[in-house]
């Protein structure tokens, strides 16, 4: 896990600037920094830079920039490759000055060209510069799970649309793992896209290609972009929607047969992730997808315990660390539980903005921030279980959709009475609130996110001007009649890159510990496409074909229980410790100066939730969730934006 930074430019950012840019991710990399430039085609300067956290080959040969054995090629790279030994057995020609992965990529790439990264099975981000043709590139992996940014330099007063590269030369591109060294960057205007605030507010994240900033871009997962002479073109190597209709062209159908090589997948991926030069450990929730990874590292290990880590809460209604501690036992690892407090959490509030460089709102973010900083005090390393829900059918919203799915002929019936007017108004609008969702649900194109939703309409009357839909009208493109299966692959392309792999990224970065995700391993992914989904959903189960594998290894009575679930008590931090702040971000003079968000629906909308207590079910009751959006979105533009307000 590091960090990296660069650009491609008609001007020249000094190696004192691109060092200064690649600094502010020191935590991404704390072991070793290297930046050069260097002049590149067609009279453009080129520079690479790179923050290490060393993982593989600790010796000084694996330091960034790096080149070719040749020279013809340089390169600055974030991730793991984990097939990265059985590559390097297919290159006997190359005189191999190291045993890391970033040189089997120059290797990989000098035999096969860019289309290298279809060998890859990992999570990367990188930049590869090419002497010979001039041509740079830079790729990400095909989930997401590296982040990889990049700013358009000269868009300004052009059609900015984010695929309408064009043919004009440009005057350069300048790419990094976060936003911070591109706001470091000379000449860098920190401008935001107001579009995209009231699907920020209503969804807690922004959802890439969009960035908080006008030109600036997060390269989309499974993505290669080529720049060569001011020209940017892109191609896409693996798209969640279209491998999904690839796979199904050959289904597994016998349970036990899926079962059998879906679980073989799952110990070949923890075992290519249990490769490392330091400490490693995993995180253990005491839920199926932690327990079975930890399950799956341990047998690995044999009688070597496992490091595990786990975080309690001092509110018994919430704690489920004793859970994890029993998995644990049974399993045997080493494992250590770290309770906190409401204090605890409350006190990280304010990093928020310093780590998640882009406002994001998902409070989750917080817990995981403490759980990275206790692994860390043991290893640099940590396996978890993210993505068992999305690629198994494991959350509740999953079921919600199955039932929305039944419910739609008579919503659309209710939908077409609707129309009908009462005192001038719809009779639609005199609808419950339940009614009223699945009446509106019309859209094939957002039928599994129910339509717009109320945090949709609330958000949209906050901000000023028109924007971006708030929900993602893309349903049509979903190789899926199953609504189950459609919320599942638009959670892929959405949710999971852009919110779970960001939280767990910049929380693991704050104290320079790297993640690994099994479940995302590209064989795995690939396999559960062809699964029947009546195996990951089965007579009400969801992820019934994970939870039958955790059997092998975990007592079915020490998994089987009700879960407490657990939330960070945004209500009363808002109301109470935190009301001070919201206050002030809501302040009219300062909201009319900063022009994005509407000051009397924020006025009326902040009054109603200060007055009504939870317990309530008035109009304040249900707002804390967007109120927190707004937040931290005010506490991220008060840390980079504030001072030119």
């Amino acid at each position: 896990m590091c960090g990296i930074c660069g650009y491609i430019s008609k001007r020249t950012i000094s190696q004192e600037q691109l060092s200064r840019m690649n600094d502010t991710m020191i935590r991404r990399g704390p072991n070793d920094t290297g930046a050069e430039v260097f002049a590149a085609s067609g009279g453009y300067t080129a520079g690479l830079a790179q923050r290490r956290l060393s993982i593989l080959d600790l010796s000084p040969a694996g330091h960034q920039p790096m080149h070719s054995a040749g020279g013809e090629v340089t390169i600055v790279y974030n991730g793991e490759i984990y097939n990265y030994q059985e590559i390097r057995r297919e290159l006997p020609d190359y005189p191999f000055r190291s045993s890391c992965d970033t040189e089997v990529i120059l290797a990989a790439y000098l035999a096969w060209g860019i289309d290298c990264v279809r060998r890859f099975n990992g999570m990367f981000a990188f930049a590869l510069y090419d002497h010979r043709s001039g041509e740079l590139f830079l790729a990400r992996d095909r989930m997401g799970v590296k982040p990889l940014y990049y700013w358009l330099e000269d868009a300004a007063g052009e059609d900015t649309a984010q695929d309408s590269f064009g043919t004009a030369g440009r005057t350069g591109i300048v790419f990094a793992s976060e936003l911070k060294p591109i706001m470091a960057c000379p000449g860098f205007e920190r401008t935001i896209r107001s579009d995209i605030l009231a699907r920020y507010l209503s969804q807690e994240y922004i959802a890439g290609p969009e960035t908080v900033f006008k030109d600036v871009y997060k390269l989309e997962p499974g993505t290669i972009l080529r720049f060569k002479d001011g020209i940017l073109t892109k191609s896409v190597y693996w798209n969640v929607f279209d491998v999904y209709r690839r796979m199904q062209e050959s289904p597994v159908t016998d349970y036990m047969e899926a079962r059998q090589e879906l679980k073989k997948l799952l110990q070949l991926s923890v075992r290519r992730r249990l490769i490392a030069d330091v400490p490693l450990g995993c995180f253990l929730s005491g839920g199926y997808d932690s327990s079975l990874v930890c399950a799956l590292a341990q047998e690995e290990l044999g009688e070597v315990p496992l490091k595990t880590f786990s975080i309690g809460f001092e509110d018994p209604a919430y704690d489920e660390s004793a859970y994890a501690e029993a998995v644990a036992r049974h399993l045997g690892c080493d494992h250590t539980t770290l309770r906190i407090s409401e204090k605890d959490m409350l006190e990280l509030v304010s990093d928020l903005p310093l780590h998640f460089d882009e406002p994001m709102a998902d409070s989750s973010e917080i817990p995981t921030m403490l759980v990275s900083a206790l692994a860390k005090q043991k290893v640099s390393v940590a396996l978890s279980g993210d993505a068992g829900d999305e690629f198994f059918c494991g959350y509740n919203i999953y079921e919600k959709v199955e039932q929305a799915r039944k419910l739609r002929l008579l919503g659309a019936a209710a939908h077409g009475i609707g129309q009908l007017r009462i005192g001038g108004k719809l009779l639609e609008e005199h609808y419950p609130f339940r009614l009223r969702t699945i009446s509106r649900n019309t859209d094939p194109k957002t039928w599994t996110q129910f339509g717009e939703g109320k945090s949709g309409a609330l958000a949209k009357r906050l901000v000023k001007g028109s924007g971006l839909p708030v929900n993602y009208p893309v349903e049509d493109q979903i190789p899926s009649k199953n609504w189950q299966v459609r919320r599942m692959l638009l959670d892929m392309a959405t949710y999971l890159p852009d919110d779970i792999l960001v939280k767990v990224d910049r929380a693991g970065m704050k104290y320079s510990l790297e993640n690994r995700c099994p479940l995302l391993d590209k064989d795995v992914m690939e396999y559960s496409f062809r699964i029947d989904h009546s195996f990951k959903y089965h007579k009400g189960i969801r992820k019934y074909i994970l939870k039958d594998i955790v059997y092998d290894y975990i007592p079915k009575e020490l998994m089987d229980r009700p879960k407490k679930g657990f939330s960070v008590p945004l209500s009363d931090w808002l109301r109470g410790p935190l009301r001070g702040q919201l206050l002030d971000y809501a302040d009219r003079d300062f909201l009319f100066r900063q022009g994005l968000f509407a000051p009397e629906e924020l006025e009326t909308m902040l009054a109603g939730f200060l007055r009504t207590g939870d317990a309530g079910s008035g109009t304040g009751a249900n707002y804390s969730g967007i109120l927190w959006s707004f937040f931290v979105f005010q506490q991220w533009y008060d840390c980079y934006i504030g001072s030119n307000t």
